[in-house]
């Protein structure tokens, strides 16, 4: 079992010893309802740095618990069940997996899962064609305000990692005319040009980035969907349009800080935000989980056709799930971060 403990306070940098590995027994029986299940995979992801305060900053997320086993998105195989609707050999899902390496779960809290709908690529569910894909889909349908053939300009900020990656494709899917993408290396930039189809990338460490945004956006930007938040999402807000929209996915340069959800910004940005009506409003995926069951199939369907490229950073064993996270926080991961439990 993963137990973790945290050595920070409210401010502070994750790292892999906030972490702990232990081992101890399970128990030889299951309840009526109930299925063992081994792990395959689970999922670290930047909203999981919330978790590690005792205030989480949202009233969706609870906080994990000092030496108790941690949770997140997970994947596993039944292989006992005394629940009617699951058996042996099925896949299964839960957005509160533990992070264990055998579990006893309630049936009722699993979802069946069908390998073919990703071409068997089980991992996917967690990213592409769960939560993640879901978020970069319907963030763009009900906040991005796109339109086929209204010639829009998409900028995305975090381009490289789990979400931002899949938010670009998506965004030309629905019809935005120009992708640009922001990100942390020129590897991601190349990643995001010549794999996934955004027209051009900046590499926001290098140069200035406000110059090569409006040489790449020279009609402005509309439509800003923003992972990252701080200064890079203060340089793109201040090229947007008039009646232009921020879909305001994550803040991840501000998780490590004591400060509300959405951050404040700066008061020279908020009167341009204010002056041009720019929206910027909260969006949680969450709030549209009647259209959850439609997204999962569109985001099938467009993996299939090989026209959503999925990229997934893959650290095997669960002794590594802390060095993964501390990983992805710090930029690490192309695509999704996913922990390889057991084959």
């Amino acid at each position: 079992l993963f137990h973790f403990k945290i050595i920070l306070g409210k401010n502070g940098v994750p790292v892999a010893e906030n972490f702990r590995l232990e081992q101890s027994t399970i128990a030889d029986t299951i309840q009526a309802g109930q299925v063992r299940v081994r792990t395959l995979y689970l999922s670290v992801d930047p909203y999981m740095r919330c978790r590690m305060n005792e205030d989480t900053g949202s009233d969706y997320l609870l906080p994990w618990q000092l030496s108790e086993v941690a949770d997140g998105g997970g994947i596993g195989v039944v292989e006992e069940s005394k629940h009617d609707n699951l058996a042996k050999g099925d896949f299964v899902t839960s957005f509160n997996w533990p992070w264990q390496t055998v579990a006893i779960l309630d049936g009722s809290l699993l979802q069946k899962l069908v390998p073919q709908l990703v071409n068997g690529r089980l991992s996917y569910f967690l990213g592409a064609a769960g939560i993640t894909g879901l978020t970069a889909l319907l963030g763009i349908k009900e906040k991005g305000h796109v339109a086929v053939g209204a010639n829009q300009t998409m900028v995305v900020s975090g381009a490289a990692g789990a979400c931002g990656s899949l938010a670009g494709q998506i965004g030309r899917l629905e019809g935005c005319s120009r992708v640009v993408g922001i990100a942390g290396t020129d590897e991601k930039c190349s990643i995001l040009v010549q794999e996934m189809g955004f027209d051009a990338a900046i590499n926001y460490k290098k140069g200035d980035v406000a110059e090569q945004l409006r040489e790449l956006c020279p009609g402005g930007v509309d439509v800003y969907f923003d992972n990252v938040g701080g200064d890079i999402s203060d340089t793109v807000i201040s090229q947007m349009n008039q009646n232009s929209h921020i879909i305001l996915c994550g803040q991840i340069s501000q998780y490590n800080k004591d400060v509300p959800y959405p951050p404040p910004l700066p008061p020279d940005i908020e009167k341009i935000q204010k002056e041009r009506n720019i929206t910027r409003e909260r969006f949680l995926v969450l709030n549209y989980m009647d259209k959850q069951e439609a997204s999962i199939l569109q985001l099938c369907q467009w993996i299939q056709e090989g026209k959503l490229k999925v990229r997934e950073t893959v650290v095997e064993g669960l002794a590594n799930i802390g060095a993964a996270f501390q990983s992805m926080m710090n930029g690490g991961n192309i695509g999704k971060q996913i922990v390889s439990v057991s084959k």
